[in-house]
């Protein structure tokens, strides 16, 4: 008996078994790679929808006090699933700081808002 079991015509039997095994595991790791991807983009979109719309609220809300303001950003942050990091109101100019957090990823985001310049700088 030359060969055995491993020669002749049924050789290959279960090779596909195990080449559809491995596919399925890339699979699986490219679909988890593509959910946390799309888990970083979400948290980044909510953590910069936040801070602008936090610092249009401040900026609405300036010429009652910086504490005011800053209030005010705090709450529309929150309303928008994120937290105010940070608020600082020089003048009639608010500059602020989100984050959002999405599973296990969290994204900041900083915006600005004030009035429109009269004339733009050269």
């Amino acid at each position: 008996m030359t060969g055995g079991m491993w020669s002749g015509p049924d050789r290959d039997r279960g090779a596909a078994t195990v080449w559809v095994a491995v596919v399925m595991a890339v699979l699986c790791v490219v679909c988890g790679a593509v959910l946390a991807m799309g888990q970083v983009i979400v948290a980044r979109h909510r953590a910069g929808g936040a801070a602008d719309l936090a610092a249009l609220a401040a900026a609405d809300r300036w010429a009652t006090g910086d504490s005011a303001a800053c209030a005010g950003a705090g709450r529309v942050a929150e309303e928008q699933g994120a937290w105010l990091l940070r608020c600082t109101v020089r003048g009639d100019t608010v500059d602020v700081t989100a984050t959002a957090s999405v599973g296990a990823f969290t994204a900041k985001a900083r915006a600005r808002a004030g009035p429109a310049a009269a004339t733009l700088p050269p």
